[in-house]
Parts: structure tokens; C-alpha cells; sequence
């Protein structure tokens, strides 16, 4: 984080309002695979498509390393460089059930002792004289608060792998533990009718079990 950068909770208003995009559609193209999904975007993306984690790897998103781990990411399609969810007016087919980057933007999460707060990337979207909004609002999350929660134990969840595979310096212990936070965490089907987190901490329990949380 940049220092002196000004943090928010979700209830401050901030320049976010764009006018609903009207329909520009430029932060869902040339992304890379910088929207990475976590529990609940794969939960959600489970939901509004009725498919599960190995079908929506056939087209929708794909896998990378990020320092040492294996996680997915929505895949731009290739010939378009823009995400498979765009329909062909530049707008967002899943728009309710987005991942959280999405929903995020142009807003960035800050992780420290205080807990999940936010920050706004100054010249990252190109809409011009953006209006104030509540970024709880701008999320649109329902239990907001406990889907923070969520966000804080993943990420820390993240951190600490991150810090074995490093600390281990062993291609088994890190395929072993890729392996697992995979299978655990995405591949196994959400019941989509059941409370998210109570699945996930259910999960937690599950992977720490195995003596790597």
C-alpha cells in the first residue's frame, strides 16, 4: 500500500458512482489473470451457472501461480481479450453474482492490524466526474459484514501458505499443498442452497484437519 494512502470502511462515501458504466466496459478487458477468484466468487459462479468447478475450467476460468500458489482466475477469451461473462453490448451477464475484484473497482482492499479496509485507485477507471456513493453500497453484498470476515480468513488463510511453500523450499510439500487447497476449497461443489460460510468454515475446519491451516 501506497503510504499516507487514505483507507475507508464501508460505510464512507467515495467517488464511485459511474453512471452504471453506461456501457463501458473496459475494466472487464485486457485483464490478464488479475481477477482472482476466491471461495465465493466459485460459490457464486456455481450459482447463476449451474455449473460446477471443472466445467466452468472448460471455458470461463483457468488456473495460475501466484507466488507459489495455485489459484483461478476468470480467463479472457482469446480473439476478444475480454471476459467470457460480456454479452455483446459490453455488459455483464452475471452481474449479481460477479467475483468480489469486480464489484470491488476501482476500489483496492487493505489487510493490516485494524482488520479489511478499502482504498480507491485514484486513475484506474476512466469515467470522468464520478459521484459519491457508500461503498457498502457500491458492493452490493448482502451480510457485508460477514462476508468481510470471510475475506480476512481467506486472506490470511493465503498468507500463511504462501509463507510454508516458501519456508518449505520442496516442489512435493508445495504440489501436496495446491492439491488440497483445490480440491477443498473449489472443486468440491458448493451446495448452493446452503448458507455459504457456514460451508466454508465447515472447509477450514476440513484443510486445517489435514495439518496445513
Amino acid at each position: 500500500m501506497v503510504k499516507n494512502m487514505i483507507l475507508y470502511n464501508s460505510n464512507d462515501l467515495v467517488k464511485l458512482g459511474c453512471n452504471e458504466c453506461n456501457g463501458c466496459s473496459e475494466c472487464c478487458r485486457g485483464m490478464g489473470q488479475s481477477i482472482v477468484l476466491d471461495p465465493y466468487d466459485i460459490f457464486q459462479l456455481q450459482k447463476v451457472t449451474g455449473a460446477n468447478f471443472a466445467q466452468l475450467m472448460q471455458e470461463k476460468i483457468e488456473l495460475h501461480v501466484e507466488d507459489g500458489l495455485i489459484l483461478p482466475s476468470l480467463k479472457m477469451q482469446s480473439g476478444i481479450d475480454a471476459c467470457g461473462f460480456l454479452n455483446q453490448d459490453g455488459r455483464c451477464r452475471i452481474h449479481d453474482y460477479r467475483p468480489g475484484l469486480c464489484r470491488l473497482f476501482p476500489l483496492g482492499r487493505n489487510y493490516d492490524e485494524k482488520g479489511l479496509r478499502y482504498f480507491l485507485l485514484e486513475d484506474a477507471c476512466q469515467v470522468q466526474n464520478r459521484t459519491k456513493i457508500k461503498i457498502k453500497k457500491w458492493l452490493g453484498i448482502s451480510l457485508l459484514h460477514q462476508y468481510e470476515e470471510f475475506l480476512i480468513d481467506w486472506h490470511d488463510l493465503r498468507k500463511d501458505i504462501q509463507a510454508r511453500i516458501m519456508e518449505q523450499k520442496s516442489d512435493e510439500y508445495t504440489q501436496s499443498i495446491n492439491v488440497k487447497m483445490l480440491e477443498v476449497f473449489y472443486q468440491k461443489p458448493y451446495d448452493i442452497k446452503q448458507d455459504f460460510y457456514v460451508q466454508f468454515e465447515e472447509r477450514m475446519g476440513a484443510f486445517q484437519g489435514c495439518g496445513f491451516g
